[in-house]
């Protein structure tokens, strides 16, 4: 089953994937592999000359909340998870290079050697000079996940929706992995996103996209051609809107 086509054309996107979506079948860390397949269907939608803000995690490296829980000090853990978002943003900047899409990244903690400081109206015009930015170190700040630096990088950029990129093709009332009667949402409310707890994104997230309403478009990243699709009118998502 499809969605209706968005309301609106968006000239202007954030793409959030997790970290995990960079390791393929390895269980851990980067695939390059995997790294140029997502390049490739982010330079689909580059081609349309739609403007694209890009945030990834860094699960598949380290995540602080499972230092956390490990017993390292929390702050020391997610300032190591931000730093690991880095890395994969290095290796997506890689490989969209090779594709000949300009691309900066912009560190929300300061390494001038490796990554751009973050400052907003730079950031805005390099996306007007069609080049794509991806945003790393999440907020800069601990005990904030990248989830919710998606949301406030996508609120500063203007940007018209964020993109989660997920392994399903939406959002489900149970996981669809471990449910096979599981039923997929067209279109869903931040409240019950919030309220089901439907694991969309963080609840400070949800919230601040709520506030701002940025819709938030789940859809599968192991879909070939779903990102340009959706952007097309086409494919199977679930928008999370007012």
């Amino acid at each position: 089953m499809s969605s209706t086509a968005p309301d609106t054309t968006y000239k202007r996107v954030l793409l959030k994937i997790s970290g995990e979506a960079l390791m393929g079948d390895q269980g851990f860390g980067l695939h390059p592999p995997t790294v140029e397949r997502i390049a490739r269907e982010v330079q689909t939608v580059h081609e349309m000359g739609v403007e694209i803000c890009m945030v990834i995690g860094g699960g598949n490296i380290f995540r602080g909340l499972q230092g956390s829980a490990q017993g390292m000090e929390r702050t020391t853990a997610d300032y190591m998870g931000m730093l690991a978002t880095v890395m994969n943003a290095l290796a997506m900047q890689g490989a969209l290079e090779a594709l000949g899409i300009h691309t900066r990244v912009i560190s929300a903690i300061t390494m001038n050697e490796v990554a751009e400081p973050y400052i907003r109206r730079r950031a805005v015009r390099h996306l007007e000079k069609k080049r794509v930015c991806i945003f790393a170190a999440g907020t800069g700040n601990p005990y904030f996940t990248t989830d919710t630096a998606a949301t406030l990088r996508a609120n500063e950029m203007s940007c018209e929706a964020i993109f989660k990129g997920t392994k399903v093709d939406g959002v489900y009332d149970k996981d669809p992995v471990k449910h096979s009667d599981a039923v997929r949402y067209d279109t869903v409310s931040f409240d019950d996103v919030l309220q089901k707890r439907l694991g969309v994104m963080d609840a400070s997230a949800i919230a601040l996209a709520r506030d701002n309403n940025l819709p938030i478009i789940v859809f599968s990243l192991d879909e070939p051609g779903g990102f340009k699709g959706i952007l097309a009118g086409k494919g199977t998502y679930t928008i999370v809107q007012d």
